[in-house]
């Protein structure tokens, strides 16, 4: 029998069908599994060549929980602070308790797979799709480092996750909220969310400064959000995110009677009030939190015997309307703020068929009177 040179490496196969491949380095060894011949094969390959490039083989003490860490920390800079919380908190909830302490040597796709089937057995198909994309930017980064030899969410079945369409009041049902709320301490703010079609951490983030009343508009400069219990301002995700937009006299008049409020607020509060030059502000001046704004909402259409709306839904109304009234895609992206028109069309595809029928109907009457 001819001798193994070193680094040349092992292969067999097990009494189960699968075959072995090893390697050892440096005092090291390492083990590979494959289905087939030719797929342990490569692995051993991959090995080899790594261990030529790193002179010794991949360290087999790091483990997911290590890989999350780094990634997240190399990952921070260039995520907004509203993003990272929400990837550290996917991270901690539903990938380090299954897997944390697999070290990266032996991770497979199966463990992957496994972990994702899981959540959408349990009714979890977007936190499935967010954990499949989260690992696989993790591993991506661990096969640029030399941390791992593949990245095991190439042989993953990536999740698919369709959102339900979202639902939208009538513009019947929309007058019906505006005047059962017009006492209401947020209905300036609702008025804004409907006229503008701003999102609302980027209403929260409005200051003074931001709005033209003679002008008759607002400009989106940065979003607010609270962050494990701080308030954190960013700038919009994309260019398209800093924007002006015009606003129609309704929502304009929202705005001044949101300035006398607060005026009178700041009166009672005294020398407690907070001076953050925001809009929209609690009784003391402090920034408001969306879920004080959801609750509210949510409350006021359960009074009201509405459809329960989000206060994203009344931006998607915003749109909407826009579109079913003929305004073309590029416009309504630009007033949303979305990075392409193309955005626009994946969300509102609804909109825009329902407007392009009409178009269709316009063409059969010209097309009948020939």
């Amino acid at each position: 029998m001819r001798k193994r040179r070193h680094g040349e490496g092992s292969l067999y196969q097990r009494g189960d069908g699968r075959w072995v491949a090893s390697l050892r380095v440096a005092g090291k060894r390492r083990t590979v599994y494959g289905r087939t011949r030719q797929e342990a094969l490569q692995k051993l390959k991959a090995l080899q060549e790594w261990a030529e490039r790193q002179g010794e083989l991949p360290d087999a003490k790091r483990t997911v929980g290590d890989l999350l860490d780094a990634w997240l920390e190399t990952s921070a800079p260039s995520l907004r602070p509203r993003t990272l919380a929400d990837y550290r908190r996917t991270c901690e909830r539903h990938i380090l308790p299954k897997l944390g302490n697999v070290p990266l040597c032996k991770l497979t796709p199966s463990h992957i797979q496994r972990l994702i089937n899981a959540l959408q057995k349990a009714g979890k198909a977007r936190t499935a799709q967010l954990v499949y994309v989260l690992f696989h930017r993790a591993l991506r980064l661990a096969v640029m480092w030399g941390w791992v030899l593949e990245n095991a969410c190439e042989r993953v079945v990536r999740p698919v996750y369709h959102a339900e369409r979202r639902q939208i009041w009538t513009p019947e049902e929309l007058s019906t909220f505006l005047e059962g709320t017009r006492g209401h301490w947020l209905w300036p703010l609702w008025v804004l969310a409907v006229g503008s079609g701003a999102r609302l951490g980027e209403l929260l983030a409005l200051t003074w400064s931001d709005v033209d009343m003679e002008r008759g508009t607002l400009t989106i400069r940065r979003t607010l959000h609270r962050v494990n219990g701080e308030y954190v301002f960013a700038a919009p995700k994309t260019r398209a995110g800093e924007r002006t937009i015009a606003l129609p006299a309704e929502a304009v008049q929202a705005l001044k009677r949101q300035r006398a409020w607060q005026a009178q607020r700041r009166l009672r509060a005294g020398g407690e009030w907070q001076d953050w030059g925001l809009v929209f502000t609690g009784e003391r001046g402090q920034p408001l939190c969306q879920s004080v704004v959801q609750h509210a909402l949510k409350r006021e259409c359960q009074r009201l015997g509405l459809p329960e709306l989000t206060p994203h839904g009344l931006r998607h109304l915003h749109a909407s309307l826009l579109l079913e009234g003929g305004l073309a895609v590029p416009q309504v992206a630009k007033r949303l703020g979305h990075a392409t028109p193309q955005v626009t069309m994946s969300i509102y595809a609804h909109a825009v068929d329902r407007h392009d029928r009409q178009a269709v109907e316009i063409i059969r009457r010209v097309l009948e009177a020939r």
